[in-house]
C-alpha cells in the first residue's frame, strides 16, 4: 500500500509543509499539501486521502477542529498530529478525537516515516475486517436463497449492489422460482432493514378492494368503511414496500402508484388530506411487462419507473445444479418438522430430480420433497417416495444390460449412459450414481469411456470444474 497510499500534510508553516511532502515522496506516497485547516478539509471533501498529517495551530479551522471534522466525515481514516507545542493535554485532546498518533515538532523523520507506515497498514488491515464483516452480514441476511451456480452468484452479486441504494427493484422470472426472496434480500441488506417490509400480493385481492388496500380510506368513504384505515404504503413508511404481481393491476392504480413514485405523496380512498412517505418499492411479475406496455395494458412509464435495476430470476431447470442443494435444504427442514430420520435421497431419487422439467420451479421442488419426507420410510428417500409425476421422470432414459453381461461390462454401460444422460457433466453423473467423483473419473479412465458430448466439453459450459479429481491424483 505504500507506494501508492496518498497522504494530506496540513501546516501553515511552508519549510514544514513543503519538507514533509518531499521526504514522504521519496518513500513513494503521493502527497497533498494544504496551508490551513479549512483547504485541508476541502481537500478531504474531494476524497481519495489514505492518511491525514495536520498541525494542531493552524489559521481559518485549527487542526483540533480537523481531527474533529475528519474523525466525525471520514470515518477510518487514520491521522496523525504535529505540532511545536505539544502537552499532554494536546495529546489526549488529539487522541480523543480520533488521532492515531501524536508527534512533537522538530519531526524525526525516520519515526514519522515508521508512524505512517503502521498507521496505513492498520487502517488496511481495519478496512479488510470490515469488508468481511460486511460479506458475512450479506450472507447471512440473504442466506434464505440457495444457490451456487454462476447464475446465482451473478444474482447474488446483483442484489448486494442494489440493496444499499434508494433505486426501485423490479424482480422477473417464472412463477415459483423465489422472487419474494429476493424482496427480502434487497430490503435486508439495505439501510432501510430495521424499517418495515410490507409485502402485497397484487393478484390476490379484487379490483374494487386494492385502492384501499395500498393506499388506505376514510371513514365512510365507501359502505363497510367504518373507520379511517392506513394503507400498505403508509405502513411501508421508512421501509420497503414489495409489490408481488405487480402485472395484474389495473391502469387507474397504475397512475396513483405512478404519482408516489415520483411526487411520494398521495391521497386515502375517499380523504382530501394528503399523506407523504418515504418507501422504497421492489415490484415482481411473471409477465412480460414489455409485451404488456405494447398491448396497452401497462403504463409504459410505471414501467420504467419500477424497472430501475432489473433483477431476473432464473428458472430452475437454467441451474440444475442446484437442484442437490435446494434439495437437502428441503429435506432436512421436512424432516425436523415432521419429526423423521430421513438423511438424504438414493441415486434413483437424484436422478428423477435431475431429468425432471420442474414447470413449477423452486416451489414445486419444495412441495415434492416435503411430500418424499412424509411418504419415506427409511433413512434415504426412494424415488418411490416420489410424487407421481416427478417418479415418472426417473423412467425417461432406461439403461438396457445385455443378459449374460460381467459386472465389469454393466458397471462401463451404466457409466457410460449416465454420463450422456447429464450432458457429460461429472458432478451430477457422480451424484447420480452415488460414487465420487474422483472414483468417476478413474472409471472413465479406465473403461476408456467416450461420451456422446465430452465430459470436459460439457463441465466447461455447466461451469463444473475441469477435473479437480485428476489433480488431486
Amino acid at each position: 500500500m505504500a507506494s501508492k497510499a496518498t497522504i494530506l500534510v496540513a501546516d501553515d508553516e511552508k519549510n514544514i509543509r513543503e519538507g514533509l511532502a518531499e521526504a514522504l515522496s521519496l518513500e513513494g506516497y503521493r502527497v497533498l499539501a494544504a496551508a490551513d485547516g479549512a483547504e485541508a478539509l476541502k481537500t478531504l471533501e474531494g476524497g481519495g486521502v489514505d492518511l491525514l498529517i495536520t498541525d494542531l495551530r493552524m489559521p481559518r479551522l485549527s487542526g483540533g477542529d480537523l481531527l474533529r471534522e475528519g474523525g466525525t466525515r471520514f470515518a477510518g481514516l487514520p491521522m496523525i498530529v504535529l505540532t511545536g507545542h505539544g502537552t499532554i493535554e494536546d495529546a489526549v485532546a488529539a487522541m480523543r478525537s480520533g488521532a492515531f498518533d501524536f508527534l512533537t515538532k522538530p519531526v524525526n523523520l525516520d519515526h514519522l516515516s515508521l508512524l505512517v507506515k503502521r498507521a496505513l497498514d492498520t487502517s488496511e488491515l481495519a478496512r479488510k475486517n470490515r469488508e468481511l464483516e460486511a460479506e458475512v452480514e450479506a450472507q447471512r441476511r440473504s442466506s434464505s436463497i440457495i444457490g451456487t451456480t454462476q447464475e446465482m452468484k451473478r444474482l447474488f452479486e446483483l442484489v448486494r449492489r442494489v440493496a444499499p441504494t434508494r433505486a426501485s427493484v423490479l424482480v422477473t422470472g417464472e412463477s415459483g422460482v423465489g422472487k419474494e426472496l429476493i424482496a427480502d434480500a434487497v430490503h435486508n441488506l439495505s439501510p432501510r432493514r430495521e424499517g418495515p417490509l410490507v409485502k402485497v400480493h397484487c393478484a390476490a385481492l379484487a379490483e374494487s378492494l386494492l385502492e384501499s388496500e395500498l393506499f388506505g380510506h376514510e371513514k365512510g368513504s365507501f359502505t363497510g368503511a367504518q373507520t379511517r384505515r392506513k394503507g400498505r404504503f403508509e405502513l411501508a413508511d421508512g421501509g420497503t414496500l414489495f409489490l408481488d404481481e405487480i402485472g395484474e393491476i389495473n391502469q387507474n392504480v397504475q397512475i396513483k402508484i405512478l404519482r408516489v413514485l415520483q411526487e411520494r405523496k398521495f391521497e386515502r380512498v375517499g380523504g382530501e388530506d394528503t399523506v407523504e412517505v418515504d418507501v422504497r418499492i421492489v415490484a415482481a411479475t411473471n409477465r412480460d411487462l414489455k409485451k404488456e406496455v405494447a398491448e396497452g395494458r401497462f403504463r409504459e412509464d410505471l414501467y420504467y419507473r419500477l424497472n430501475v435495476v432489473n433483477v431476473h430470476v432464473p428458472a430452475l431447470r437454467e441451474r440444475r445444479d442446484d437442484i442437490p442443494l435446494l434439495a437437502m435444504a428441503f429435506l432436512r427442514e421436512f424432516a425436523a418438522e415432521n419429526g423423521k430420520k430421513v438423511e438424504g435421497l438414493d441415486p434413483k431419487a437424484r436422478q428423477a430430480l435431475y431429468t425432471h422439467p420442474w414447470p413449477g420451479n423452486v416451489r414445486e421442488l419444495r412441495n415434492c420433497i416435503e411430500s418424499a419426507v412424509v411418504m419415506s420410510r427409511g433413512p434415504l428417500i426412494g424415488v418411490e417416495d416420489l410424487p407421481p409425476g416427478v417418479r415418472g421422470s426417473s423412467a425417461e432414459r432406461e439403461v438396457k444390460i445385455p443378459l449374460g453381461s460381467s459386472l465389469e461390462d454393466a458397471e462401463r454401460i451404466l457409466i457410460r449412459e449416465t454420463l450422456i444422460a447429464q450432458g457429460g457433466n461429472k458432478s451430477r453423473s457422480a451424484e447420480v450414481l452415488g460414487i465420487g467423483r474422483k472414483t468417476l473419473y478413474q472409471k472413465i479412465v479406465e473403461y476408456g469411456l467416450e461420451p456422446e458430448q465430452p465430459p470436459e466439453a460439457a463441465d466447461a459450459k455447466s461451469g463444473d470444474p475441469a477435473d479437480p479429481a485428476a489433480a488431486a491424483g
